[in-house]
């Protein structure tokens, strides 16, 4: 389990987020909003790229409050940026298999490729670097979380740039990452039909949690009510 308790993050005098409280416990967890709400300094300030101003985090009754990205990681923390990172001289296969821990042999990374719909044989020996697309980083990022198999993987809107492939496929995505790992999958999002898959819903609006609940009692509040977010239904 997940565990925010009075954390706060302020960058000189502002105050972006606000004594967050959160148990989160569960296999799909969205975090929604306005824009700049707070929801992708909560997802770095979970995975340790920023460290909260005040509070604490804790992971499984562990305080990880004060541990670098890496120690996280090696905790079981996963992270996908909004803006995935490219890495010139390293192939997608080399950055599938650095994610699963070990040296994947050719069919199994081409699996994972697959999953997210990617022709693996036009890819695999595809190096990280400026001739791919957003998209194709984005997909790739996803197949690494993927391979991580971590017990918390936090994705920063992975439906961005990615209109060509069905929500549908990401949705399965998520739910065969789920089936192999039995954690919890946290996803920032303003997309109704990634929303609609979520078991909890988080509400930011100005640094605070503004509500937290089911779903089902979260989501038609958002969709009927105007609570200053913005939904797109997807392709």
């Amino acid at each position: 389990m997940l565990e925010l308790r009075n954390v706060s993050y302020r960058v000189e005098n502002t105050e972006i987020l606000k004594d967050i409280n959160l148990k989160i416990d569960d296999r799909f967890v969205a975090i929604t909003g306005p824009n700049g709400s707070g929801k992708s300094t909560l997802a770095k300030v979970i995975a340790g790229i920023f460290v909260p101003t005040s509070g604490q985090i804790l992971l499984d009754g562990e305080d990880i409050t004060n541990l670098s990205i890496t120690e996280r990681a090696n905790m079981g923390v996963s992270f996908a940026f909004q803006q995935p990172v490219r890495f010139k001289g390293l192939t997608v296969k080399d950055m599938i298999s650095m994610a699963a821990g070990e040296k994947l042999s050719i069919s199994t990374a081409c699996t994972y490729l697959s999953e997210v719909g990617l022709c693996a044989k036009d890819y695999i020996n595809r190096e990280i670097n400026a001739s791919l697309s957003g998209g194709e980083l984005k997909r790739i990022e996803i197949a690494m979380i993927n391979a991580r198999g971590t017990k918390l993987s936090i994705f920063d809107e992975p439906e961005a740039g990615i209109d060509l492939w069905s929500f549908n496929n990401l949705i399965r995505v998520f739910e065969k990452m789920h089936e192999r790992t039995h954690g919890t999958i946290l996803i920032i999002s303003h997309q109704e039909r990634i929303l609609d898959i979520a078991d909890k819903v988080i509400v930011l609006v100005d640094g605070r949690v503004d509500t937290y609940g089911a779903k089902e009692k979260v989501l038609p509040g958002l969709l009927n009510v105007n609570a200053g977010c913005r939904f797109t239904k997807g392709e």
